[in-house]
């Protein structure tokens, strides 16, 4: 019942197409009675044929046997017409929804929370949605290319077969339902042990792809034959597992080709002796050893195909497993589209825990004004990059609310949040594309002369004018062909074009050499003018100049005003900014004294 369960919801992917999918279905129907429609023809013509033999009977012409020949003809012609419009409908719909459902997994993966990312790797979610997408195909291309007739032909026309010839209808039904009783032993005997093969090739996607994502690691640390290694051990960990459901199912394939033979024999032998006993006509012993034939045929149809939905089943299970998988941030109903913010910040009472046991972010409340920059410090795991991920809503508060220009975030919707809201992460996460096309990802629209400008306020221009084709250089996957600061300006770069009212500085600056950091920081200076900027930083000393800082300690704001006057209060950030600087004045045997100016 769970593979049935599994396999309805597959053909619900259909979607738009589920009109032509019922076309196809109908198709099918038809096709099946043509398939049986024939032997029984055959078996009637057979049957004149024999009679006319008889001493008594009248001589069979050709007028007689016409009508019969005609209608056989003309199944056959039908069967080859409609079998070959059904296999070129159904393998163009196969194709379509494949992409489709692609299509539709990439955007809604994209949506799913960070936590969810985080806790997934990149590899297995690729993998899920390839073969996934990919099995569903072969599910559909195969259901409306064969398999549904075949399972008409056995669950619907084969009891019919018993108002034929009830004994030889009974043998037929008694046979094929044997078989289908192995099939079914086979199924429950295997059906764990190909939950653990899907496992391991999951375990292989993300072993391939953590490795191919860190090659200059493993070439570092000459550790191509270690990470070889243990990839030809997952390799093997999945051939112990797999082994065992093939020799099942190989088992199961000598008894389908096997049934053949015996059941064709043993219509033949009970055919013989019912006619010998006058109890069954010779057109009928051929009618059911033909449709024992096709029956067999179809049956063996039905047992690859459940094969094949067994062996796919772990894969689509994992596909559902994602699909289902909610967005936590969505669009509430009847959202606010918002052009462009002012850019008025207020955090009120706001908590927001990961797990639900221990709070990332706690009570937190501040107000920023428009074109304010303000500053959060503290230790790592305080809540700093918790909070502004709140502010762009990669995850929403479990209490207290958010609200930019007197409005909830959560009453607007995403996009208009986002559009208005730029970040400069950390790790600059860029694409494996063109300069051009990394630029635009948050202003499509831009014109070269607005990137150059761009890239000049993030002193950026230098090394851009150093690339083979400028704009149109390929930086490789995540910007490896760039160095480590040449990627932070372009990321920054990429947050001025979106020239957004709203800028959040994650350690924007971290990987700059100091030469590069000054000049960055004078262009930063002049860019978060007008503009409301959160700056998270660790070096203090980039952060003097900020109209507020923020000090957070296990989520908690604990200390707010300017560097002097957090200097001169002897708390919490006092005592991370003599940290800094007590390095430069410990050779002098100064007392610790740390200014604006420091």
């Amino acid at each position: 019942m769970r593979l049935i369960r599994l396999y309805i919801r597959v053909l619900g992917q259909l979607g738009s197409d589920i009109r032509v999918g019922a076309i196809l279905a109908l198709a099918n129907v038809a096709l099946a009675i043509s398939a049986f429609a024939e032997p029984i023809l055959f078996g009637r013509i057979i049957d004149v044929l024999t009679r006319g033999q008889l001493a008594d009977a009248p001589p069979v012409t050709f007028g007689v046997l016409m009508p019969l020949i005609l209608a056989w003809v003309a199944f056959g012609i039908f069967a080859i017409g409609a079998g070959a419009l059904v296999a070129l409908h159904a393998d163009r719909l196969a194709h379509r929804r494949r992409l489709a459902v692609v299509a539709n997994y990439f955007e809604h993966v994209l949506e799913l929370p960070l936590a969810f990312h985080t806790s997934t790797h990149s590899g297995r979610v690729l993998k899920v949605m390839l073969e996934g997408s990919g099995s569903m195909s072969w599910l559909w291309l195969g259901f409306f290319r064969e398999h549904m007739s075949a399972l008409i032909a056995l669950v619907v026309l084969l009891p019919l077969t018993v108002f034929l010839n009830w004994r030889l209808g009974l043998l037929l039904v008694g046979l094929v339902a044997i078989f289908a009783v192995l099939t079914a032993i086979v199924l429950r005997k295997t059906e764990t042990l190909q939950g653990s093969v899907e496992r391991y090739h999951s375990s292989l996607a993300e072993h391939a792809s953590d490795a191919l994502g860190n090659v200059p690691v493993i070439q570092s640390f000459t550790r191509i034959e270690a990470e070889t290694r243990s990839l030809r051990v997952i390799i093997q960990q999945l051939l112990q597992a797999q082994n065992p459901v093939l020799s099942w199912w190989a088992l199961a394939s000598v008894a389908s080709r096997a049934s053949a033979t015996i059941t064709v024999t043993a219509i033949f032998v009970l055919g013989t002796w019912l006619h010998l006993n006058g109890l069954a006509t010779i057109g009928e012993i051929v009618m059911f050893m033909s449709m024992a034939t096709m029956l067999i045929g179809r049956l063996e149809q039905a047992v690859s195909f459940i094969n094949q939905l067994f062996m796919q089943a772990p894969k689509l299970q994992e596909f559902f497993e994602i699909l289902d998988t909610a967005p936590v941030v969505h669009d509430r109903p009847n959202a606010t589209d918002v052009e462009r913010y002012k850019g008025d910040v207020v955090f009120d009472n706001v908590s927001f825990s990961y797990d639900g046991k221990r709070s990332a972010v706690q009570d937190v409340s501040f107000a920023v004004n428009e074109g304010e920059n303000v500053a959060l410090v503290g230790a790592t795991g305080s809540g700093k990059s918790t909070s502004l991920g709140l502010l762009h809503r990669a995850f929403d508060p479990q209490s207290g609310c958010i609200r930019i220009d007197g409005l909830d975030i959560r009453d607007v919707t995403l996009s208009s949040l986002r559009r208005n809201i730029g970040v400069v992460f950390q790790e600059p996460m860029l694409f494996a594309r063109t300069i051009r096309e990394n630029l635009q990802v948050g202003r499509p629209d831009a014109t070269d002369a607005e990137m150059v400008e761009a890239l000049e306020r993030a002193q950026a221009i230098e090394f851009i004018a150093r690339q083979s084709d400028g704009l149109d250089t390929v930086i490789g996957e995540r910007g490896r062909s760039l160095s480590g600061g040449e990627r932070q300006r372009l990321s920054i770069a990429r947050a001025l074009l979106k020239n957004p009212p709203i800028l959040i500085l994650d350690e924007a600056t971290s990987a700059l050499d100091a030469a590069t950091e000054r000049k960055l920081q004078l262009a930063l200076d002049e860019v978060m003018k007008g503009r409301t900027t959160f700056v998270i930083a660790h070096r203090l000393a980039t952060i003097r100049n900020a109209n507020r800082i923020l000090v957070f300690d296990q989520g908690r704001v604990i200390e707010s005003g300017t560097f002097d006057e957090l200097v001169a209060q002897g708390g919490r950030f006092a005592e991370l900014a003599r940290a800094q600087f007590m390095a430069a004045e410990e050779p002098q045997r100064r007392p610790v004294k740390v200014s604006a100016h420091a």
